[in-house]
């Protein structure tokens, strides 16, 4: 059997097959979609999984880290500011344990850059303790102040010096990230509605009558 190809546009491609007089000649089109628009089929794989694979082979048999991916040997320390109001604090908690069941991510600890425990050392000590080589300080900012260019960095390579073996990375804090738009409209329209008696204080405002019009 022989097989002809004509192109007609650089989208479009007629494939004939020629074949013996028992079977019937067809031809089949098939298009090919410009670069823009091939996107991946099937169920996606989140980025947020830490058990996507985090190794490649390097050709000579060894075994090297994909960097920007995060795995079981990563340790993340979610940072805030610090209170001296407890209540303030427990939140923080309460964020890790969400962050750390919806990302999978195995070891995820709270920090205070100041005023209350666990410190960010104390957060790098648990780390490693728990088998982490590197560890990913995510302050728990908005805006990159004094904080986030001194102090939290200060704070983390002393740390990091009682563990030589052990790599760490600042990230960046959160800055302008379409999400929270979402965030505060939701903060907003929540406020609002418990004003109007609809709904319960958030947990933002629990217990402290703050969320009433003056």
């Amino acid at each position: 059997m022989s097989m002809e190809s004509l192109s007609i546009l650089p989208q479009i491609t007629i494939t004939r097959s020629l074949v013996s007089e028992k079977t019937r000649t067809r031809t089949l089109f098939k298009r090919t979609p410009p670069k823009f628009l091939e996107l991946p089929r099937g169920p996606s794989e989140s980025k947020y999984l830490f058990r996507r694979r985090l190794c490649l082979s390097n050709g000579n048999g060894e075994i090297r880290r994909i960097p920007h991916v995060l795995g079981d040997r990563d340790g993340v320390i979610i940072v805030d500011h610090g209170s001296r109001r407890k209540e303030s604090n427990l939140m923080l908690n309460e964020f890790v344990a969400m962050f750390r069941e919806k990302t999978g991510y195995p070891i995820v600890e709270p920090a205070h850059m100041e005023l209350a425990e666990p410190s960010i050392r104390d957060a790098f000590v648990s780390c490693v303790q728990q088998g982490a080589d590197r560890v990913i300080v995510s302050p728990f900012f908005l805006f990159p102040g004094r904080h986030w260019h001194q102090d939290i960095p200060s704070l983390a390579a002393e740390a990091a010096k009682e563990h030589p073996d052990v790599s760490y990375i600042v990230t960046a804090p959160l800055g302008l990230h379409v999400l929270l738009v979402d965030v505060v409209n939701d903060r907003i329209k929540h406020c609002l509605n418990h004003v109007a008696g609809d709904v319960d204080e958030c947990a933002a405002c629990a217990g402290t009558s703050k969320c009433r019009l003056y």
